[in-house]
């Protein structure tokens, strides 16, 4: 088998051992632009249904979606079943009344005054805090180590990994003292009932401001999440400002300059804005028109935003940060389309991405519809690395995708909405859990989705940590099915 020096990008399954990642902190090891990322956020937080506002514990999340227009504007406090929902002519009725009563029976049950529902959320914030600053204090021990493992001894040097080494313990402390800045807000927001203030400020400056077609619930739960959203983004601009151009640029990998990062931030404000407001009317209106069984039309609504994210991300959103082209003929793209044929991926183009002009970091990632796919190279990758480097990192990617994993996230997530908006209709009415944080009888329900995912906070973590083994997982696979078809598709070009 020749003998490939892989580059640091290749090394992700040994993060356990290892933290030799050298990319954002706030990505993953996956497959998208770092600029563009902030933009997918903003797709996956209209996916959640404005989880962004109501997840204090991330609120780097703006706010952003696809575009649907929604005309009406009224008030969301009453709920009406739609006539086709209440015939008895279906032959799954007994199952929808069945659904019905268990919604309402547990419902009842947990509107109890007696639930201390703050200082509930209080604790389990708390706890879910203290146990990832825990773990992330756990790689720190291993980020303080001086030798190279045996694994990697014939791959890198000490120079590049005392580099990685000191890089992850920057990471640990610049985390850490984010991560107790959020939490700290985040308790604030909790304690001292920031968000009955906010609705009450919101709705001062609907009556002052807004005409009165826009009086409605819709127009002023809008305007209560973006104006937190906005808030959050500027409270943690010197947060993200330090880790570009302080941390990033100690390393040696920011490129980007502050007017880049500034033209970056408007656009992301101005996309929040142009897809979050559809969207976000879009969510509240399905609450309010389809009665109770809303969750069901919540999760359609939510996995045609998804698949639509999809495609339009590759197609909208990337080309308003980078500038992609295609691939120049050569034996880099004779070897990629090679790999592509031979896993019988439907690859229609190979396209170059313009990532240093933000970053010296690279990678590679694959886009586009199951029939009709698009690998992107960063350009940073192709500089660094050799023809076999990329091909390696390539490999593993397009592992990912003949194992099916993409396909397996995606049912996942479905199936995960579908829990979190079916119990959502168990706390929509939840007087209790509205009162605890200073809202008597207004009841938006903006507020008390945001007040149930505070709610469900420990339930998502241990989701969280259950997707962190598997993926974990998945990416042992890719790396072992790259393995397996790097042996069988190198030739003696390759030999050293």
């Amino acid at each position: 088998m020749p003998s490939l020096r892989y580059s640091l990008s290749d090394y992700i399954a040994l993060e356990d051992t290892l933290d030799l990642s050298l990319g954002d902190p706030t990505s993953s090891s996956a497959t998208t632009p770092r600029n563009s990322q902030i933009v997918l956020a903003n797709v996956n937080w209209v996916c959640q249904a404005m989880n962004s506002v109501g997840n204090l514990r991330h609120p780097n999340e703006e706010t952003a979606s696809l575009s649907t227009e929604l005309s009406h504007m009224g008030n969301l406090n009453h709920f009406h079943m739609p006539h086709h929902l209440t015939t008895r002519d279906g032959p799954g009725e007994h199952n929808m009344d069945f659904l019905r009563r268990l919604i309402g029976t547990t419902a009842s049950a947990l509107d109890n005054p007696a639930i201390p529902w703050k200082s509930l959320i209080i604790t389990f914030a708390l706890g879910e805090y203290a146990l990832e600053t825990y773990l992330s204090y756990r790689q720190y021990q291993v980020l303080q180590r001086k030798h190279i493992p045996a694994q990697l001894k014939q791959e890198i040097d000490q120079k590049t990994f005392d580099k990685s080494q000191a890089y992850g313990r920057s990471k640990f402390w610049f985390g850490l003292v984010s991560g107790a800045w959020n939490q700290a807000k985040s308790l604030a927001v909790i304690r001292y009932n920031v968000y009955p203030a906010l609705w009450a400020v919101t709705g001062t400056w609907m009556l002052q401001y807004a005409p009165g077609f826009l009086q409605g619930e819709i127009t002023r739960s809008l305007v209560f999440a973006f104006s937190y959203s906005f808030v959050e983004t500027a409270l943690g601009l010197p947060f993200s400002y330090y880790y570009h151009f302080y941390l990033e640029e100690r390393y040696g990998f920011n490129k980007q300059t502050l007017k880049l990062w500034l033209t970056d931030l408007v656009k992301s404000q101005a996309l929040s804005l142009a897809f979050g407001i559809p969207l976000g009317a879009a969510f509240l209106a399905i609450v309010q028109r389809t009665g109770d069984t809303f969750f069901l039309y919540l999760w359609f609504f939510a996995l045609a935003v998804q698949l639509g994210a999809i495609t339009l991300y590759p197609l909208v959103i990337v080309p308003l940060f980078n500038k992609l082209t295609p691939l120049e003929p050569g034996l880099l793209k004779e070897r990629v389309e090679a790999l592509a044929q031979k896993l019988a991926f439907p690859l229609a183009e190979l396209r170059v991405i313009d990532g240093s002009k933000r970053s010296a970091h690279s990678n590679a990632y694959f886009t586009g519809l199951p029939w009709k796919k698009t690998i992107v190279l960063y350009d940073t990758l192709i500089a660094k690395s050799s023809v076999p480097e990329v091909e390696a990192i390539l490999a593993h990617e397009l592992g990912h995708w003949k194992m099916g994993h993409t396909t397996k996230l995606l049912g996942i997530s479905a199936g995960h909405l579908f829990f979190v908006f079916g119990l959502f209709s168990v706390f929509i009415k939840n007087g209790s859990l509205y009162e605890a944080f200073g809202f008597g009888k207004e009841r938006p329900i903006i507020i008390g989705f945001i007040l149930f995912n505070e709610v469900l906070s420990p339930t998502n973590a241990v989701v969280k940590l259950a997707m962190n083994i598997w993926t974990r997982s998945m990416e042992f696979q890719a790396g072992r099915s790259s393995s397996l078809l790097l042996v069988l598709h190198l030739d003696w070009r390759y030999t050293g």
